[in-house]
């Protein structure tokens, strides 16, 4: 059996097995009444970060394993979300949830859209899970996740700000892609910044070259680049090779590894270090263009 092979179940409720699901008006105007608010908040996030597994969303919105189950589970049966995820061996992966036709529907709806066709939208759950870059999309979102989880046990932290890849795009133009943008706060202290998430397959050469980019953002937008790696070797090579070609004018990196983050607090704790200085501090502790104030660039 093909070990990469993806799996997707047809819940007993949904009729597109046989393609006879019709998305409309009243359909989706049914549903609408239905949804929870907590509901309409993952159909928000699905929407603008595209899939999450079942312990992202655990930490997003529910807090309880069984209680995500329930309700993912009650929400696939109704086509408003969609799961898939590949073949592996021994065990089973988690699975990715994203958005299913009625929940695509109930975004477009709500934007004055035409509604989507399911056939459409299945198309795009199939390319998603199959396209190469989505491990780095996990990655990413795994990040803020891990932040807005730290938020829901830590009083006075919050992730104020969540932007994903295309919507740094908008606001950084040809010049650098982000994969992600956020505002972190905590204890009155306020520090915007943009991700760069690292799986290990580039070369360090290819990784720093993004600098380049980042110092050509106009100085409303010079927030610190984090590096999020997976591990501290990796880590510690980046330094040494920022060490040798240094770090542009105006650009302030730090880096934190996922192997070293689990075990001391994640992205808020004290895992980032600082180009040019030796000791790891929070993310709250981090350089902002504000000072660590409360105003930022919107």
């Amino acid at each position: 059996m093909d070990r990469n092979r993806l799996i997707r179940d047809i819940p007993p409720t949904r009729t597109s097995a046989t393609g006879s699901l019709r998305l409309t008006a009243s359909v989706v105007a049914a549903e609408l009444g239905r949804l929870t608010p907590r509901d309409r908040f993952l159909l928000d996030l699905l929407d603008q970060h595209r899939t999450f597994t079942t312990d992202q969303l655990v930490d997003l919105a529910f807090g309880s394993v069984g209680r995500a189950r329930n309700r993912l589970n009650t929400l696939h049966d109704r086509d408003i979300l969609d799961r898939f995820r590949h073949y592996q061996r021994p065990g089973s992966q988690a699975w990715r949830w994203t958005l299913g036709p009625v929940g695509a529907a109930l975004i477009a709806a709500g934007r004055g859209e035409t509604l989507p066709r399911p056939a459409a939208v299945r198309d795009a759950t199939a390319r998603l899970a199959m396209s190469p870059t989505l491990s780095h999309l996990l990655t990413v979102n795994g990040f803020f996740v891990a932040l807005t989880a730290h938020a829901r046990t830590y009083p006075g932290a919050r992730l104020v700000r969540w932007w994903n890849e295309a919507r740094c795009r908008e606001a950084c133009g040809n010049l650098v892609r982000p994969d992600g943008h956020g505002v972190w706060a905590d204890n009155g202290r306020t520090v915007p910044f943009w991700v760069e998430a690292d799986l290990g397959t580039e070369t360090l050469s290819r990784v720093v070259g993004k600098l380049t980019g980042y110092a050509a953002l106009p100085p409303r937008r010079a927030y610190p680049v984090l590096f999020w790696l997976p591990t501290t070797a990796r880590e510690t090579n980046l330094h040494t090779h920022l060490r040798q070609t240094g770090v542009p004018d105006g650009v302030t990196v730090a880096t934190a590894a996922t192997d070293h983050a689990a075990t001391t607090g994640g992205p808020a704790g004290p895992v980032w270090r600082i180009v040019g200085h030796p000791d790891r501090v929070r993310l709250a502790d981090l350089p902002s263009p504000t000072g660590g104030g409360a105003s930022w660039d919107g």
